[in-house]
């Protein structure tokens, strides 16, 4: 059954995992110095603020897709960027390329697939 309007339009973890997406990617942006502290220092800092921009446009592309009644989007944007930084966190971490604290955001990754898969309407 499709909603009647984008208000009726259920949201399920999409906007929580986009909000997530947005502060995870504001979080550089803002403070880069607690956010090396934390996952460690880059030498690429290009590398780090796209990363960052991209995480906040999948954010509100994935709570605008959610908005609009547009589920299947909303669901493809959080699986997909759910499984990309948890196949780099599980790649990169072993590796030594990246902070053990990677591993946290593994988890948390894991657990939005989780969400997607018990999310039946979605």
């Amino acid at each position: 059954m499709q909603p009647t309007s984008t208000s009726d339009a259920p949201t399920g973890p999409a906007v929580a995992q986009g909000v997530f997406n947005i502060v995870g990617g504001l979080w550089p942006l803002v403070s880069l110095r607690s956010f090396e502290w934390v996952f460690g220092p880059k030498q690429e800092r290009w590398l780090e603020y796209t990363v960052a921009g991209l995480l906040c446009v999948n954010g509100a592309a994935q709570i605008a897709a959610a908005r609009a009644g547009e589920p299947v989007a909303a669901r493809r944007i959080g699986q997909g960027t759910a499984l990309t930084l948890l196949a780099i966190d599980l790649v990169y971490v072993p590796k030594g390329r990246i902070r053990w604290t990677y591993l946290i955001d593994a988890a948390m990754e894991a657990g939005w697939l989780l969400a997607w898969r018990g999310a039946r309407r979605w």
